[in-house]
């Protein structure tokens, strides 16, 4: 493509030759001839000096570029948009229903669906168009499945959930499974049933082998718009706002629920029955114990807000010099006390 093509589709402004070729994409410390590239953080800005690339977009204070470039309000989103044009998702290589595939003759799938090699659809489900079922998914009993969903190889879904538009399931996410739920008794935990479901809304994607537990009664609900990285766990009954990410090794305990726009990092383990406000962020590897109000960032095990943290964290690393001054200031004080004690006993004498 041309580079004024390139800025047309992503409403940009060429600085430089709007004829200059660019045949790839490439980050600006590996591009090379006729590959266009893109400065977001201005730590990478110093690569403009001796990159090889043909072009580059920019923010507008990006003031001195010597190579041409599109100067957009957002160069990280305009160069995803460039790249879905060179490298668009590809195609599966099966079309329709798989000839080893087996599905109920009770099951509803719309004529514009693909289902993969060896998957299984059971009884009373609904697969709606243009969604794609990659090769060894398991969808159980009277689970709904809405238009364009992408479910990638080994995603299990349990019996009566529902997936709405668009939602991606990478490699091996099970949603759907029991929730954990046990109650003791004298001598061993009876299992309580696990009779609700988890409803996915449209846009949600769920990484690799993530799991998403059905609810005890009623839903474990993920709404619009949220991502989930890989290897997180969501327990039943949890329920997850819009536009919320949650990244890889997280777990979220039972009847947990999380605001819009919440920001988990990885690592992080949130007790079950509180409550996260809307577009808290909450730092990686901390331990929530209690409600977060919306809008503050926390960090810590357990979570505290994050300056707080933060300054506990510094005085923990000067501990060492503190118990030695600490140890030091003690010896004196008993010196002191030995010779007040002295001049005591001489004055008494």
């Amino acid at each position: 493509m041309k580079l004024s093509e390139i800025a047309e589709l992503v409403q940009g402004e060429v600085v430089g030759d709007p004829e200059k070729e660019i045949s790839g994409l490439a980050k600006i410390e590996e591009a090379g001839p006729g590959d266009l590239t893109f400065i977001a953080n201005q730590k990478y800005a110093h690569f403009l000096d001796n990159t090889d690339a043909s072009a580059v977009l920019v923010s507008p204070d990006q003031k001195t570029v010597p190579i041409p470039s599109i100067v957009v309000r957002d160069p990280y989103l305009a160069f995803l948009e460039v790249l879905k044009i060179f490298h668009p998702p590809e195609e599966p290589d099966f079309k329709g229903i798989h000839g080893s595939a087996i599905v109920s003759d009770k099951a509803k799938i719309e004529q514009t669906a693909s289902i993969g090699p060896f998957c299984f659809i059971g009884s009373g489900v609904n697969i709606g168009k243009g969604t794609i079922l990659y090769p060894g998914c398991i969808i159980l009993n009277n689970v709904q499945i809405g238009d364009y969903c992408i479910l990638y190889p080994n995603v299990s879904i349990r019996e009566n959930c529902i997936i709405e538009n668009r939602v991606i399931l990478h490699n091996g996410a099970v949603i759907g499974s029991d929730g954990f739920g046990f109650a003791p008794s004298e001598e061993e935990y009876k299992k309580i049933p696990q009779m609700g479901i988890v409803h996915l809304q449209d846009d949600v994607e769920i990484g690799a082998n993530s799991t998403v537990d059905r609810a005890t009664l009623g839903e474990t609900l993920i709404k619009k718009g949220c991502k989930i990285d890989n290897m997180v766990q969501i327990a039943h009954n949890v329920i997850i706002e819009e536009n919320t990410v949650i990244a890889a090794q997280s777990g979220i305990s039972g009847s947990t629920k999380i605001g819009k726009n919440v920001t988990i990092a990885g690592q992080v383990g949130i007790v079950g029955h509180v409550k996260i406000g809307e577009k808290a962020i909450i730092a990686a590897k901390s331990g929530v114990s209690k409600d977060l109000p919306a809008g503050e960032v926390w960090f810590g095990y357990p979570a505290l807000p994050i300056m707080k943290q933060k300054k506990i964290e510094i005085s923990l690393r000067h501990l060492p010099d503190l118990t030695k001054k600490v140890h030091s200031l003690e010896k004196t004080v008993i010196k002191l006390q030995e010779k007040l004690n002295k001049l005591n006993e001489q004055n008494d004498g």
